[in-house]
């Protein structure tokens, strides 16, 4: 792959180039009800749910945020507040990059046109994009889609803004399940992934292995 140059680098957002924290906003509600065991229980649940929840027709995040988190206490035997589930969602644009990504995506972007496909909201990503330190031609919401990732959809309605099909992009995450199977079902076969450590290798999807943004060039041959 280190000779093909797309005309985009696509990019799943919260997990592959922004520190997602969910499971962080999860311990500072629940860490003092429940203990390690227990909490592990939680957050993987409650990550579960959150992916339950957009599957079906498109519903605006803060509903993913609070049916998840309603979902995860029920099962956990702890109470839920609709305000903890607010607080949450509200948590979203304030997160930051993960340490590799300003400095990795700067060394592309000055080559090839930059693209992020979010599960996001429309008033969500931008203040979570410009904490990316690089630019971007174009950032393409779950809102604007009417649909989330993994559904082919958020994929499609990407490919039609752009004007460009799979063959034309080379997709980059951090996840299988939200984003890597869909988009070796739709035909990209330049992919990217990056190993945050949440997902084991799977390598039947095709891809290429990379520990953090860093090594996003020479996937590219700069």
């Amino acid at each position: 792959m280190a000779s093909f140059r797309p005309k985009y680098i696509t990019f799943d957002c919260y997990g592959t180039l922004t520190h997602f924290q969910m499971a962080e906003a999860a311990r500072d509600l629940y860490g003092s009800r429940l203990d390690e065991p227990r909490m592990q229980e939680f957050i993987k649940n409650f990550a579960a749910y959150r992916l339950d929840e957009i599957m079906g027709d498109w519903k605006p995040y803060a509903d993913v945020v609070h049916n998840a988190l309603e979902r995860s206490c029920k099962r956990n035997g702890v109470a839920f507040s609709a305000d903890d589930a607010r607080m949450v969602y509200e948590r979203v644009p304030t997160w930051g990059p993960h340490a590799d990504v300003p400095a990795g995506l700067a060394k592309v972007a000055k080559e090839i046109p930059l693209v992020i496909l979010s599960n996001a909201m429309n008033a969500q990503i931008m203040s979570n994009v410009e904490k990316l330190g690089a630019p971007f031609h174009a950032v393409y919401t779950a809102e604007q889609a009417q649909a989330y990732k993994p559904r082919f959809q958020a994929f499609e309605y990407m490919f039609d803004m752009l004007g460009c099909g799979p063959e034309g992009i080379l997709h980059c995450s951090s996840s299988f399940r939200y984003d890597l199977m869909s988009a070796h079902d739709l035909g990209i076969k330049n992919k990217v992934w990056v190993n945050r450590g949440h997902e084991p290798a799977n390598p039947y999807y095709g891809y290429v292995e990379i520990s953090d943004i860093s090594g996003l060039a020479g996937v590219v041959g700069l």
